[in-house]
């Protein structure tokens, strides 16, 4: 007699790989097939340690600083968070083989940042300070260029050097809420401010905490499946929590389940970080099915079709 207590998961969608991640595991990928290993990568391609162990696997080599690398003609990735301007100048005077995997979304901030200064604008980055994305967005300009504004009280204490020449960018994956708080306290305080032409929280942070808003008031707990060290993937049990699900919890891998957090629950929430991939989620599932009769179904909100090329020296050529 089955004996087993139900449960419905509920996986929301979108989840997980985001455009930018495929894009640049695709290319550790492509380079150690076509020039073998190792090939060498500054920092965690993307912040996921399953994805990063399968590389290391194949061949890759990951380091955080391009001293760690012997002189080599094998090439060096950079990660999908982006650089400061000092990196691939510093590989370049090394003759390194670089391939540049920063998101095209990161680059796009970038850009946005390089024209504001060119403009004469001061510049605020929204964004959380130490994490590698605001690492390189503040290293395409001159030290002192750009201010970094973490929270409403910074945003509230803020002194520009001149108030009605006031820019602002923000990083790619921040919770929409909280940015959004962010923004109206600076253009309340700088009415003049400029903001970018487009959203610079990119589409899949987006839809994935919009996913979670719609789902989390309906289950007794949400699962995130993430790294620590991965913005969008903590954002996301912010936003859980928020919406009304008290039980949200980052995990990494089915092992690390604490089992007494969903004692006696009957739904629960799904979803996955942009660097987790979609293996992990099956694992998490498995492990449910193991603790309790499962039915599963999706919360779509929104459809990705976005997908972004490779660098040029990685593409097949077209037979």
């Amino acid at each position: 007699m089955d004996t087993l207590p139900q449960l419905e998961i509920i996986l929301c969608a979108p989840r997980g790989f985001c455009a930018g991640v495929d894009r640049a595991i695709q290319i550790v990928e492509l380079a150690l097939e076509k020039y073998g290993a190792p090939v060498y990568v500054r920092h965690e391609i993307v912040h996921n340690k399953y994805v990063v162990d399968g590389l290391k696997a194949k061949g890759a080599v990951f380091v955080e600083e391009l001293d760690e690398i012997p002189d080599t003609e094998a090439p060096v990735v950079f990660s999908a968070h982006g650089v400061p301007k000092s990196v691939p100048l510093d590989a370049s005077a090394r003759k390194m083989f670089f391939l540049d995997a920063t998101c095209p979304l990161v680059s796009k901030v970038h850009v946005e940042a390089e024209r504001h200064h060119a403009a004469g604008h001061e510049i605020v980055l929204i964004g959380h300070k130490g994490h590698p994305e605001v690492v390189g967005t503040m290293g395409q300009l001159p030290q002192g260029a750009i201010s970094l504004v973490e929270t409403v009280a910074d945003a509230e204490a803020f002194e520009p050097r001149d108030p009605a020449n006031l820019a602002f960018v923000t990083q790619t994956t921040l919770s929409v809420d909280d940015t959004a708080e962010i923004v109206g306290v600076l253009q309340r305080r700088f009415p003049q401010v400029t903001g970018p032409h487009k959203e610079d929280i990119c589409y899949a942070t987006t839809n994935r905490q919009e996913a979670v808003k719609q789902v989390a008031p309906e289950v007794d707990a949400m699962i995130v499946v993430g790294a620590p060290n991965s913005s969008n993937s903590m954002r996301l049990v912010e936003v859980a929590e928020r919406s009304g699900c008290a039980k949200s919890a980052l995990v990494q891998r089915a092992s690390e389940i604490d089992w007494s957090l969903f004692s006696g629950i009957k739904r629960l929430g799904i979803t996955a970080g942009a660097s987790a991939p979609e293996a992990l989620v099956d694992e998490i599932i498995d492990a449910f099915a193991a603790h309790y009769k499962i039915s599963v179904s999706s919360r779509v909100t929104a459809r990705e079709n976005i997908a972004f090329n490779v660098p040029k020296a990685l593409r097949v050529p077209a037979s």
